[in-house]
């Protein structure tokens, strides 16, 4: 009896210890359930994943909302005083258009003025001190480069997308615009108006349509920064808009191009079709003439051509080299106001 009321203690010490070291361990595998798991480190951004998150959060805040009755679409400010840029077709006819700013306020802006040819609008809020978006050069573009979009398509706002520059100068059939710059950043109903920015967070461009259909993709089209800010620059001068009309449809002269057809040049603008009546017309110009230069301005692209003819004016006197088989001419116009701006 000694000797099991000795052993007794024993086990129950024995059994306590295993009961101890059972609830123990049931408490540690507990709290280890219901603890929060550890974070994983976030993987490192890529050089351009980083750039593109930087260029979003610089520029988002001056992309904004346009909304009038029966459409909206997407615009970006360009002017700390609220002048802000989007598309003639989103404003229409209307003189007055709602804006939705990137931190939550909702303003009237007044549309100051429209060229349908363009496909360009100009509106000001009554904003100081607005968040701008910095303004590039969309003649020094090159294929290839980065693009990226921000807007709202279908609502969702300041969108990012990504792609690069396609092509440059384009004339798409069933859009009637010329001189766009081609991009594959995706481009939806509601990014009309919105910003397309290269690398370094500058606007390059304005969205303002896309090809679609059955197997189409990746083909949007922008109005290059340059031309609308030609348009700002005059509304906020003259109080209106003026453009240099010369007359003909530009193509740009690439070196397989030169080569393929035995161009005497590797670089400069064809004259791919003259407007009847025109400046062009009136002053010889012809189709296949491939113009180098515009008074002491050499061209080398349409970007070249336009900037020197919008630099010009309406009603300046140019001198325009050309080459033609049968050699080089110079021939001279006089620009006349484009029309259909407002």
């Amino acid at each position: 009896m000694r000797r099991h009321r000795a052993l007794i203690p024993a086990a129950l010490v024995a059994g306590l210890g295993i009961g101890v070291g059972i609830g123990a361990a049931g408490r540690e595998l507990v709290g280890t359930a219901i603890a929060q798991p550890r974070a994983a480190a976030p993987a490192a951004l890529s050089d351009d994943e980083a750039n593109v998150v930087r260029i979003a959060r610089q520029v988002s805040p001056a992309v904004v909302s346009v909304a009038r009755p029966g459409a909206s679409g997407s615009g970006v400010i360009v002017r700390r005083d609220g002048v802000m840029v989007t598309n003639a077709h989103v404003v229409g006819t209307a003189r007055q258009v709602q804006v939705s700013l990137a931190d939550g306020r909702t303003v009237v802006g007044a549309v100051l003025g429209r060229d349908p040819t363009i496909d360009i609008a100009v509106v000001r809020i009554p904003v100081t001190n607005a968040p701008v978006a910095p303004i590039g050069d969309s003649d020094r573009l090159e294929v290839g480069q980065s693009a990226i979009a921000i807007g709202n398509p279908l609502g969702l706002e300041r969108t990012v997308t990504t792609g690069v520059v396609s092509a440059i100068n384009r004339s798409p059939r069933g859009i009637q615009l010329e001189g766009l710059i081609q991009t594959d950043a995706a481009i939806n109903p509601g990014n009309s108006g919105g910003p397309i920015l290269d690398s370094r967070g500058q606007v390059i461009g304005i969205s303002t349509a896309v090809l679609a259909g059955t197997g189409v993709s990746g083909l949007g089209f922008a109005v290059p920064i340059n031309l609308a800010n030609s348009v700002v620059e005059q509304l906020l001068t003259t109080g209106r808009i003026t453009r240099p009309f010369l007359g003909i449809l530009p193509g740009d002269i690439e070196p397989e191009l030169a080569a393929q057809f035995g161009l005497p040049v590797r670089e400069g603008v064809i004259v791919l079709q003259v407007t009847p009546g025109s400046p062009a017309q009136r002053a010889g110009l012809r189709v296949q003439d491939i113009i180098t230069r515009v008074n002491d301005t050499p061209i080398t692209r349409g970007g070249d051509l336009r900037r020197a003819l919008r630099e010009l004016g309406p009603g300046a006197m140019v001198t325009i080299s050309v080459l033609r088989p049968s050699g080089a001419t110079t021939l001279r116009a006089r620009l006349v106001e484009a029309p259909g701006a407002s």
